[in-house]
């Protein structure tokens, strides 16, 4: 018969492991929470069609539609999605208005400019606003799940649709007046951050240490006048010192 004293350590050991237990299935539960997604266009059948492709997607779910500027902006106040999808074109705040808006009042918030406005200097526009993804509607059903893994995984899309040519076209100007501006080092620092490196990988690279690293890249926003990894990747594409695959 088990001693009164090893039936409580027993006990006790049980409950351990049952709390155990529990919180790596919550953890595991929290790492699989479905992706959120807000559908912003202002035609009812678009946003059907939109809606209808989304949800086949695994691990996504759509939480909301919004037909108008306005309507977006409160839905995503209110729901908290991961991801909108946005229409450029709509009534009671453009689409442009909402993006602005969204990326600067939330900031994690990933947004993918869906919109029948083919051209670069859209797309261009849209990436300097604080777009992660810029898509035409005449794209593929399949390229919509392609675009939302990348973005939801920290990249920038960019549909081959839209011309590499005309990107870097309508890149050219200032922002590539500022390239120029940058130091030899700076601009192989910007690279190496727009690839997606680490500080700690960046360091052994170029062989600096990573205090030097962390200097050059606040000297880049500080000179780019940006204020984000996202923001420096936007522009690393938007001046062709990266590629797009």
């Amino acid at each position: 018969m088990m001693r009164p004293e090893t039936q409580s350590r027993t006990v006790l050991f049980c409950l351990i492991l049952k709390l155990t237990d529990a919180r790596l299935r919550s953890k595991a539960i929290q790492s699989m929470k479905p992706i959120r997604v807000l559908i912003a266009d202002d035609h009812a059948l678009v946003r059907a069609g939109i809606r209808a492709l989304v949800e086949k997607i695994e691990g996504v779910v759509v939480v909301g539609e919004a037909g108008k500027g306005s309507e977006a902006l409160a839905l995503v106040r209110e729901l908290k999605p991961n991801l909108v999808l946005l229409d450029l074109t709509m009534p009671d705040g453009g689409g442009f208005e909402v993006l602005e808006e969204v990326t600067r009042e939330f900031p994690d918030l990933r947004v993918i400019v869906l919109t029948v406005h083919e051209a670069g200097e859209y797309a261009i526009r849209a990436l300097r606003e604080g777009a992660a993804g810029f898509l035409p509607k005449s794209a593929a059903s399949t390229e919509l799940e392609q675009a939302i893994k990348a973005v939801m995984h920290g990249e920038i899309y960019i549909s081959p649709e839209t011309s590499r040519k005309t990107l870097l076209e309508y890149g050219k100007g200032t922002k590539r007046d500022l390239l120029a501006s940058l130091s030899p080092r700076q601009r192989e620092v910007l690279r190496l951050i727009a690839e997606g490196h680490t500080t700690k990988q960046i360091a052994q690279v170029l062989e600096i240490s990573v205090k030097t690293v962390e200097t050059h890249r606040a000297q880049l926003m500080e000179r780019l006048d940006i204020h984000d990894v996202a923001g420096l990747v936007r522009y690393a594409i938007i001046v062709g010192l990266i590629e797009v695959e």
